[in-house]
């Protein structure tokens, strides 16, 4: 299934159904009084958080969902059926835009989250309410409110535990593949993936994680060279970052310097962030230069920058990775249950 993380979308509630003006005509009542009904709502637009979707794809081949009109009221008390609402189902961590003034209208982060894009018409009111000692019969009632129509862009970045940052061929897909059961493509050649991937790894005894395979970027990314922007948003939703770069670099910190720089220029939030760096493709220096090749590499990067040296296809230092990550996103989650819990007894 092809990944679509961006779509524009034209909305249109239903108008409410107009009031009646009604009155009594029984046998029995010559001077039967007002008794007209309400007007049903028009149906709204909602966006819904989907745990089933990973992708917008429903959406871009249908642009256009217009709800239907409220009825009208009728006699002897008789309320108009409202219409129902068109329900657009999401996947979890999309933005909702309006599309004229770019104006964020909300974000669908857990299952079940709704945000209203388009508020249905309220029915108006039948002649029976406007009546009075004054006022016996009257001879008028609401027409319904107006439904609204716009243009929204639903934006999805994708949430994850950890996401995968590097150049092209740095050996993301590989470890991603190495780690869980998704099957990224994989090739000689630079930008190989051209949309992100998501894989479950089990760390074991019931603890597990969701890694994002977030594609290459290139210098130059946070000001839209290559694909830079349309990859950067994606990692703006991963609680840990794990930067991956290649034993084989020329100057493995001055990669891992550059990629830092690249997330600072995009958004200063992501500085905030957990991370530490993958040293991949060990496999390509051999075990007796292994040691030396280490710490000769772990000299270029910042003091306190956690360095773990792997190899993917070899399998070498795939559990302790897996552990030192699981450390972090475990501290990740205590974190955000205990801002959710002072939230709600805020």
């Amino acid at each position: 299934m092809k990944f679509v993380d961006y779509v524009t979308v034209t909305v249109r509630s239903g108008k409410g159904g107009a009031g009646s003006v009604h009155f009594r005509r029984e046998k029995f009542e010559p001077n039967g009084g007002p008794d007209g009904g309400d007007g049903g709502e028009g149906g709204s637009v909602i966006v819904e958080g989907d745990g089933h979707l990973y992708t917008l794809l429903d959406l871009r081949y249908n642009r256009h969902h217009f709800a239907k009109d409220g009825e009208p009221g009728g006699g002897s008390g008789k309320s108009g059926k409202a219409a129902d609402d068109i329900v657009l189902r999401a996947p979890l961590g999309t933005v909702v835009k309006d599309g004229t003034t770019g104006e964020v209208l909300g974000e669908v982060v857990h299952e079940g989250d709704r945000i209203v894009v388009a508020q249905g018409g309220r029915g108006g009111q039948g002649n029976t309410h406007f009546k009075s000692p004054t006022n016996q019969a009257p001879r008028y009632a609401q027409p319904g409110e107006p439904g609204q129509e716009r243009e929204i862009v639903l934006e999805l970045k994708l949430l994850a535990d950890v996401g995968l940052v590097g150049f092209p061929n740095a050996g993301k897909s590989t470890l991603v593949s190495s780690l869980s059961a998704a099957k990224p493509k994989i090739a000689d050649y630079p930008f190989t993936t051209l949309e992100p991937n998501l894989g479950m790894v089990s760390v074991g005894d019931y603890r597990s994680f969701v890694m994002a395979d977030i594609p290459g970027l290139i210098e130059g990314a946070s000001e839209g060279r290559g694909l830079g922007h349309q990859f950067l948003k994606h990692v703006e939703r991963n609680a840990v970052l794990l930067f991956c770069v290649a034993a084989d670099a020329v100057d493995p910190g001055a990669r891992y310097a550059t990629l830092l720089g690249e997330l600072e220029a995009f958004s200063p939030h992501l500085m905030s962030k957990p991370r530490m760096v993958a040293l991949t493709k060990m496999d390509i220096v051999g075990p007796d230069l292994a040691d030396a090749w280490v710490e000769e590499a772990r000299a270029g990067f910042p003091d306190g920058v956690d360095v773990v040296p792997i190899s993917a296809v070899a399998r070498q230092g795939l559990d302790r990775l897996k552990e030192r990550l699981w450390t972090f996103v475990e501290a990740e989650r205590e974190a955000a249950d205990q801002e959710a819990a002072d939230d709600f007894e805020g």
